[in-house]
Order: structure tokens, then C-alpha cells, then sequence
């Protein structure tokens, strides 16, 4: 009190007014009234909301969110969520394949490179891609096409699988998983406004992650519908009706296959492929080939078919003037590595203009996950028969392979053992897309309580 009482007289003998005091602590500020926010739903990028991807929309938060309570001890009629959204096979129970994960680990850790616990053969592969990394580590930055030793054994790969259709290294970019390259290529074909917006052919039943790059992209949705009571077939005369709809309100230039087909598990013919790229080339069409899921084909009357190969052999006419991009990935097939982002793209007749400005966009972002790229690696570069590690791989790779067609043909005949649900047979990929029939009663009932 008696410093307050000082402070009071100093400042009457200098002529000032009196401040306030008490015994307490300076009163604090006044507090301000929050100011608007700068990011909102109205001010954000209008584009970005519009996007919608279901396969990790509410239902799976909600499933997220159960799965918690369940963790907590929250009793529920039930003990276990089963996640049926996504193809991830390892949080599925899917083990890995024991030579991918020994190279990628020794190119992680090369001290390892001195361990006699693994083969000679991974630590041929790991010493390869370490020597083609900055600094040799795997911690570097590569280039933005990926590192050198990668496209290579990536292009080596295409000829074997396409009975030596040649691959240039120079048209191999690695992605961070297929969709990041599926959505750069989408990047670069998007243009125009109002009616003269790019318009890209997708397939109904699709992947969300086709309509959700198109709405962020602002181009224009233009769906074929896949043919339910052939077996999910695709007809040209289809793709015939929905390009010349879209021609009124939009420049379609891009049509997108998904080969085995997600989430429909069909698997195209070789007829139905020379069809597609006849159509391409006939309407000035860019082709953009989903082929993720190569390895993943299970009925017996079916082949993996690449656009690629196809398209060669079809002669120059089409292999010089079709413009195609071509996706693969570490996430699907035998491996079932999601988390590792590794994937590959490779375009075919793009123009060497074009090339530079996709280089430019890719280098943006610097480069794919290095460790992805060795992954991608190792499923492209595989142990041969004369190597130590190929009965093991050999044996769990068809292990795999086996139980998944195994658990393809077991949901195919138990959703057909359900009244109301058809499933159509499931040729390959890893999904089902049955059809559910509501009972005339329970339609009935609910027009009734909307009226």
C-alpha cells in the first residue's frame, strides 16, 4: 500500500493525473473480441470441398471411432471391426513377402549389408540402389523421375511382362503409389472453361479416387456405365453414347480404364482392349490405364492383358499416335505394401514438350518416398530361379496369390447364397460389387413415410 501511495504523490508533484491502484495485481487487458476466421467452408478453395471420398468418408470415421470404444472396454454386441472399405492387405492379416522387406531393410540400414542373416542376392539388389542414391543413402533426395537404376529395372520389367515390347527408362516416372501419378497426369490434361472444360470418361462402378481428382481439378465427370448383367463388361457403344452426351457440355480428351477393375473384379478381354484403343484413337481420346491390380487375376478363363502390349501389336497406326499412361503399384498384387507409397507411371506418344513441363510439375514436390522406390524395385526386379531367396519368394508369393483367389471365390458364393444379393463372378482384383434387391414390401414402405 505504501508504494501505491508514493506512486500517487510523484505523480501530483509532477502535474500528472493520478493513476489507479490497488492492492492486487495491474488489472489485465481488456480481452478483444475474437476476429473473423480467414479460412472458412465459404472462403475455401471451392474446388477442394466439392471432393468426396467415400472410401475414408464418415462411415469410416465412424468405424474408427467404434473401434476406439471397443480398445476402451465399451461393451458392444460385437468384438471386433472388420474394415471392407480398402484394399490394405497387411492391416488385414496378409504377411509380408519376406525379400521385399530384406532389401528395402538393408538399404535402410546398410550396416546390415555385413549381417549374414540375409541373402546374398537381397544385398546384391540393396548395394544397386544405394549406389544410385545421393551420398548412398536412402535418406537423399532422388531425382524426380525416381532414381536412375529404378526406371531401368522398372522398363526391363514392362518388356519381360509384354514379350519384349520395348521400354525407354526416359518414359518411367515412380510415384508415390499409383494414385499419385494417375492424378499428376490429370494435372497436366486439365484445361478450359465452361463448355470447353476437360472432360474425363470414367467408369460406373469406379475407384472414388477418379471423381474426387476431377472435382479438385474442376473438369468434368463423364461416367460409362460397365454392363452388370455381362459381367461388368465394357461396351464401346457405351463409351459411344457417353462421349457424344459430354460433347455438349464439356471437351472430353481423356478416358480412364481400370484393368482388373476396382471395385467391379472384372478382367478385360483382349478384343474388348483393341476395342478401347481403336476408340481412342478413332475420337482423339488420352488413354489412361489402371493396371494395379496385373497380378491380381483369378479365374481361369481369364488374362492380364497391358494396354501397352496391345497397343504394339496393333500396329504402328496406333502404337506411334495413341497417347497412353500406364500405372502399377507396390499396394495391390501379391505384395500388399500400402504404406510404402511406391508406384510407377509410364506415357507412351507424350510430346517431348509435354515430358518437360510433367517433369517440372513432379519436381515440385522433389521426389516419391525413396523408400517406395526400392520397394518398387524389388516387385519389378524379383528373384530368379537360379538365385538362393527364389523358393521362398516363389513360395509365398503363390501362397498369397492362391489365398486370395481362394477368399474371392468364398465371398463370391456366400453373397449369392443370401436372398436378394447377386454377385457376379469375381474374375480378379480384390473386391466385390454385389447387387442388393429390396424387397417390393420395403419400398412400398418407404414411399409411403416420405409422402
Amino acid at each position: 500500500m505504501r508504494g501505491g501511495v508514493r506512486a500517487v504523490l510523484q505523480d501530483l508533484l509532477r502535474g500528472h493525473a493520478p493513476r489507479s491502484y490497488s492492492s492486487s495485481a495491474a488489472e489485465a487487458p481488456a480481452v478483444r473480441p475474437p476476429r473473423d476466421r480467414i479460412l472458412t467452408l465459404q472462403s475455401m478453395n471451392p474446388q477442394v470441398r466439392a471432393v468426396e471420398y467415400a472410401v475414408r468418408g464418415p462411415i469410416v470415421v465412424k468405424a474408427g471411432e467404434i473401434e476406439r470404444e471397443l480398445q476402451q472396454g465399451i461393451k458392444k454386441p460385437f468384438s471386433e471391426v472388420i474394415k471392407a472399405n480398402i484394399g490394405d492387405a497387411h492391416a488385414m492379416g496378409q504377411q509380408p513377402i519376406t525379400f521385399l522387406r530384406q532389401v528395402v531393410a538393408l538399404c535402410t540400414y546398410p550396416d546390415l549389408l555385413d549381417s549374414p542373416r540375409f541373402p546374398e542376392d537381397a544385398k546384391v539388389r540393396a548395394r544397386r540402389i544405394l549406389e544410385s542414391c545421393g551420398g548412398q543413402s536412402l535418406g537423399s533426395y532422388s531425382a524426380s523421375q525416381g532414381v536412375t537404376c529404378i526406371r531401368e529395372d522398372v522398363a526391363r520389367y514392362i518388356e519381360r511382362r509384354d514379350g519384349g515390347v520395348p521400354a525407354d527408362p526416359d518414359n518411367i516416372f515412380l510415384t508415390t503409389g499409383a494414385s499419385d501419378g494417375i492424378a499428376s497426369i490429370l494435372k497436366i490434361l486439365v484445361s478450359g472453361e465452361g463448355n470447353s472444360r476437360t472432360g474425363v470418361m470414367i467408369p460406373i462402378p469406379q475407384y472414388p479416387l477418379y471423381s474426387a481428382a476431377i472435382s479438385e481439378l474442376n473438369a468434368v465427370q463423364v461416367n460409362y456405365y460397365l454392363d452388370e448383367d455381362h459381367c461388368w463388361a465394357l461396351d464401346v457403344n457405351e463409351l459411344k453414347r457417353a462421349l457424344n452426351q459430354a460433347k455438349q457440355y464439356s471437351n472430353p480428351k481423356v478416358l480412364c480404364i481400370i484393368n482388373p477393375g476396382n471395385p467391379t473384379g472384372q478382367v478385360q478381354s483382349r478384343r474388348c482392349i483393341e476395342e478401347v484403343i481403336h476408340f481412342a484413337w478413332k475420337e482423339g481420346l488420352f488413354l489412361l490405364a489402371d493396371e494395379v491390380y496385373q497380378d491380381n487375376v483369378y479365374s481361369q478363363d481369364c488374362q492380364f492383358h497391358s494396354f501397352k502390349k496391345v497397343l504394339y501389336e496393333m500396329g504402328p497406326e496406333y502404337s506411334s499416335n495413341v497417347e497412353l499412361a500406364s500405372f502399377h503399384s507396390t499396394s495391390k498384387g501379391y505384395m500388399g505394401e500400402c504404406g510404402y507409397r511406391g508406384g510407377y507411371m509410364e506415357v507412351l506418344n507424350l510430346h517431348p514438350d509435354i515430358k518437360a513441363q510433367l517433369v517440372k510439375m513432379l519436381s515440385v514436390r522433389l521426389c516419391p518416398p525413396v523408400s517406395g522406390q526400392a520397394a518398387m524395385d524389388v516387385v519389378v526386379n524379383p528373384p530368379q530361379p537360379n538365385e538362393d531367396s527364389y523358393p521362398q519368394f516363389i513360395q509365398e508369393k503363390e501362397a498369397v496369390l492362391s489365398t486370395l483367389a481362394h477368399k474371392a471365390k468364398l465371398t463370391e458364393e456366400l453373397f449369392n447364397q443370401v436372398p436378394g444379393i447377386k454377385c457376379n463372378p469375381l474374375q480378379g482384383a480384390m473386391y466385390a460389387f454385389p447387387r442388393v434387391f429390396i424387397p417390393p414390401c420395403a419400398v412400398e414402405k418407404a414411399e409411403v413415410s416420405v409422402k
